[in-house]
């Protein structure tokens, strides 16, 4: 008997991560998490009556007895009113995949993480791994090819999903497939660290649809070098721009889509009750009449906290005139903390403040206070007193950070940005943008910073708002639909 369900879905959503999460409780009922960004934005906007469902994989234990639970669909009870569907993937093949493959290769190639003279080195482990990741694609491609009606329209999103568009053009060649890349795009000369057949794997399968999208031009182009390079592939270019790839008698246009924050959504969350009281104990923390610079990160290894605090640290020893005048306001949340190389850098980025407080610190003033327990909340609260934002990461897709922290703030906050993250492309002009490697350029920036004139700083922060607030998540999404369903480029 065939499912109802099945070939309905005239727009299909493909991502890792989903909408929801569950946890088991000690009865065994399971509770549901909602999930936020870009993504769930983007596809409340669409509508229900689009037909639209979401692909995603169960992430742990609660998922996946949900998954089991729920057959095809997740209960639009605990989704938002979205057609979900959660993939049952087994769980070892899942984390070779997640683990072993995207985060710890395909991660560290865009963003040029590895210390080359040790890594990578690629084995018999990870082949076995490659497989997973292999499986754990064809496992989205079977489901989607499922779900698709005649024609309809699939958004594939990000690293963990490169094979998926190749994969499912076999299996539906009458879908209209679109791939976006959320990660920067490593150049040619780094992407082919992986080995040839692996690499070819990639380029291909996101060559499988009729459009790879990205954040900025940079990542854009720096794909479709690989894909000259590696595969011999014709690049098309439109006034001098890389528009389209042409390989084995098919084109995949290539689009820019620069994600932007919800600026709606951030003013008013920002302005609740809990954010006001974390704003009284973040200001008592600092301290009467001093300065904050403002950080807020994952403890992600190509964020570069430990470089910021160096920064920080220089300038406290170069520009004595800061001390007890300025606090390192610094939240590093742990992240990926089941690899071991994310749990020493975030033990590293402790022992750095730590060493920090002890050489400068008074009995009055903690030069830098550091949390390293999620909480939204106290994050726009401290987006809010800013008067420096940090946000130097060593390569980005994007970096968020850097869009939400001026449409929040309150009195104007100067954004020191680093040049490898995508937002410098928009938001370059009214940052001071520096070299992420450069702790002394950064430390100098800092001092310009702390510097700059309020009336200077305030009309900074509005020019960097708007910019950060031209794609917001909905219209976002629905550009990256229009353009796929209408065939367009960039």
């Amino acid at each position: 008997m065939v499912d109802e369900h099945m070939h309905a879905a005239r727009i299909l959503v493909a991502s890792n991560r989903g909408p929801v999460s569950y946890k088991v409780s000690e009865d065994g009922s399971l509770t549901a998490g909602r999930g936020g960004g870009g993504l769930v934005s983007g596809l409340s906007s669409i509508g229900r009556e689009a037909g639209a469902v979401w692909v995603c994989a169960a992430l742990g234990e609660g998922d996946r007895e949900a998954a089991r639970r729920a057959g095809t669909r997740l209960p639009a009870a605990d989704t938002g009113g979205h057609a979900v569907r959660m993939l049952d993937i087994p769980a070892q093949t899942f984390t070779a995949a997640y683990n072993g493959i995207a985060n710890s290769v395909l991660w560290f190639v865009h963003h040029l993480l590895y210390q080359t003279p040790l890594e990578p080195d690629f084995g018999a482990d990870f082949r076995r791994e490659w497989v997973a990741y292999e499986a754990y694609n064809a496992a989205f491609a079977d489901a989607l090819a499922e779900e698709a009606a005649q024609g309809a329209t699939v958004l594939v999103q990000d690293y963990h999903l490169t094979l998926v568009p190749g994969l499912l053009r076999e299996r539906r060649p009458d879908l209209r497939i679109g791939h976006f890349s959320h990660t920067p795009w490593a150049p040619p000369d780094y992407f082919r660290m992986l080995p040839d057949d692996v690499a070819g794997q990639v380029l291909r399968g996101i060559l499988g649809g009729d459009r790879a999208a990205f954040l900025t031009r940079r990542w854009a182009e720096a794909f479709a070098a690989c894909c000259e390079s590696e595969l011999g592939a014709d690049v098309l270019r439109e006034d001098g721009v890389a528009a389209a790839v042409r390989f084995e008698g098919r084109m995949t246009r290539l689009g820019v889509h620069g994600l932007g924050a919800d600026g709606d959504f951030l003013r008013e969350r920002a302005h609740r009750e809990d954010v006001e009281e974390r704003m009284v104990a973040l200001r008592e923390q600092i301290g009467a009449g001093r300065r904050a610079v403002v950080r807020v990160d994952r403890t992600e290894l190509s964020k570069n906290i430990v470089r910021g605090l160096r920064a920080y640290r220089r300038l406290l020893e170069d520009r004595p005139q800061w001390r007890g005048k300025v606090v390192h306001v610094a939240f590093a949340y742990p992240s990926r903390q089941d690899l071991a190389v994310y749990r020493d850098y975030t033990a590293e980025v402790e022992r750095v403040a730590r060493e920090i407080n002890s050489a400068f610190g008074t009995e009055d003033w903690e030069p830098v206070v550091l949390h390293v327990k999620d909480d939204f909340a106290r994050s726009l609260a401290a987006y809010r007193l800013a008067d420096v934002a940090l946000v130097n990461p060593i390569r980005d897709g994007m970096n968020l950070v850097a869009k939400e922290i001026p449409v929040v703030s309150d009195h104007g906050c100067a954004l020191v940005l680093s040049r490898e993250a995508g937002a410098a492309a928009e938001l370059g002009e009214d940052a001071l943008v520096v070299n992420p490697y450069d702790v002394e350029a950064t430390a100098r920036a800092l001092h310009e910073a702390l510097l700059m004139d309020p009336a200077e700083r305030a009309e900074r922060t509005k020019r960097l708002a708007a910019a950060a607030t031209a794609l917001p998540p909905e219209r976002w999404f629905l550009d990256q639909l229009t353009a796929l369903e209408g065939g367009e480029g960039t």
